[in-house]
């Protein structure tokens, strides 16, 4: 055969067994199905396997994406915020309440009544009043009945969780359940105008007022010192309880004593930093602050603050002093005790030793030289600082072992100041004077 009949033959073959344009586009779909399915099968095993657990937070520059974060984060508050109980309804429900109770003089409900009210009250309401709120509000009653005004209390008390929880949110840029020092100023800056105890505050000190309200915030509830604090948090506490207090127009001078958030008291606060800033340049050196309270602060104490402590060219911030008054005015505090056990650990070991223990005491003992007082034996009173804290290891207090003894304020106190020793060692003749009626 020669080559152009082989050629044709080739030619002729090739044409019968090429498929057509349908035929190609129908195996194509085909493959595609059984592929799709594969990948579907594979894609349900690691789901279960591993459930998603973490959605990347959209960047700055995914506008489209930060866009419909923030709205459907503002859809979902609105609807919570519609779940609310108003005046109306929750004048509806003590009316419920009043009209079913089975002995008005003890204004209890029984369990039959308690349902009752529940059919009877709105979808809104059922969702605060169910049979296991109605279990915890036992208090041993024969008939298990329980109290109407009880039950009233926490309908309310929930409602402003509630509404205080949605209020927060609103502040919460990143939609992740936290609140930043940023976040926070912006919460108090703007609820400033709607608590009349702080009308007389001058404009000029709003900034230092809402950086004192902060701060204890962040002393207490950032133990991590991460920069920002969960909104449970701060619900859980009785911060926002203090700082709503203010607006009772009637709240009584020693009550507001008592508040870290009243204007009294953070104008006490700061006036004290302005007298400690003898050179008003608006920081404190360790000359300054060695002026604190009764200044009888040590002076190991004192550099160690600087050395710990965040300071500007060798100087301290109003933060900064925010977060040392907070620690020495609370010093029972497990927040606070932890701040100061960080001051004394000068080894950075974690623990306190004989040296270290000794290192802090010497300055004592030189102050009491001053005041003409018989110094006392340093071996003793590390007898007292161990026996008082009860170390699991004998040579090395940690600051479990600190929080665990109880005694943490009279520790810390007796190594850091004068006066704190001073009353540690006139103890007992202090408590044997007589009262006066």
């Amino acid at each position: 055969m020669d080559l152009k009949s082989l050629l044709k033959q080739k030619i002729r073959k090739y044409g019968e067994n090429q498929k057509t344009d349908r035929e190609n586009e129908e195996i194509e779909n085909t493959e595609f199905k059984k592929y799709l399915k594969e990948w579907c099968k594979k894609e349900e095993t690691i789901e279960i396997g591993i459930p998603k657990f973490f959605n990347k937070i959209p960047k700055e520059t995914e506008p489209l994406r930060v866009q419909l974060r923030e709205e459907s984060r503002s859809n979902l508050l609105k609807r919570k915020s519609l779940q609310l109980l108003d005046n109306n309804e929750l004048h509806e429900l003590w009316a419920l309440l009043d009209q079913n109770q089975s002995n008005s003089e003890e204004q209890l409900i029984s369990y039959a009544d308690f349902q009752k009210v529940s059919n009877l009250a709105g979808p809104k309401v059922k969702h605060y009043i169910t049979s296991v709120v109605f279990a915890k509000l036992q208090q041993g009653d024969s008939q298990g009945r329980v109290s109407i005004m009880s039950l009233f209390n926490y309908v309310m008390r929930k409602v402003w969780l509630d509404q205080t929880r949605i209020g927060l949110s609103l502040y919460d840029a990143t939609g992740q359940g936290y609140l930043t020092e940023a976040e926070l100023e912006n919460y108090i800056t703007e609820l400033l105008p709607t608590l009349p105890q702080l009308e007389g505050l001058e404009k000029s000190f709003h900034s230092f007022y809402v950086c004192t309200a902060v701060r204890k915030i962040l002393f207490f509830l950032d133990v991590v010192r991460a920069g920002r604090v969960r909104i449970l948090d701060i619900l859980a506490c009785s911060f926002l309880d203090d700082l709503l207090e203010l607006r009772d127009e009637e709240l009584s001078k020693e009550v507001q004593e008592q508040n870290w958030f009243s204007a009294p008291s953070a104008l006490r606060i700061y006036g004290h930093y302005l007298n400690l800033d003898r050179d008003h340049n608006g920081m404190l050196s360790k000359s300054e602050l060695a002026g604190y309270g009764s200044g009888t602060l040590t002076e190991p104490f004192l550099d160690r603050v600087f050395q710990t402590c965040l300071t500007y060219g060798g100087e301290m911030d109003y933060k900064t002093y925010l977060d040392l008054v907070l620690a020495l005015e609370n010093r029972s505090e497990p927040q606070a005790l932890a701040y100061i056990f960080r001051i004394l650990d000068i080894k950075n070991c974690g623990y306190l030793d004989s040296f270290t223990l000794n290192y802090f005491f010497r300055a004592i003992q030189d102050q009491m030289k001053v005041h003409d007082a018989e110094p006392v034996s340093f071996q003793d009173v590390k007898d007292e600082l161990f026996d008082m804290v009860r170390p699991k290891h004998p040579e090395a207090i940690t600051l479990p072992d600190l929080l665990a003894c109880g005694q943490g304020e009279t520790f810390v106190s007796i190594l850091i100041e004068f006066h704190g020793f001073w009353a540690y060692e006139n103890r007992e003749a202090v408590s044997s004077e007589p009262s006066q009626d």
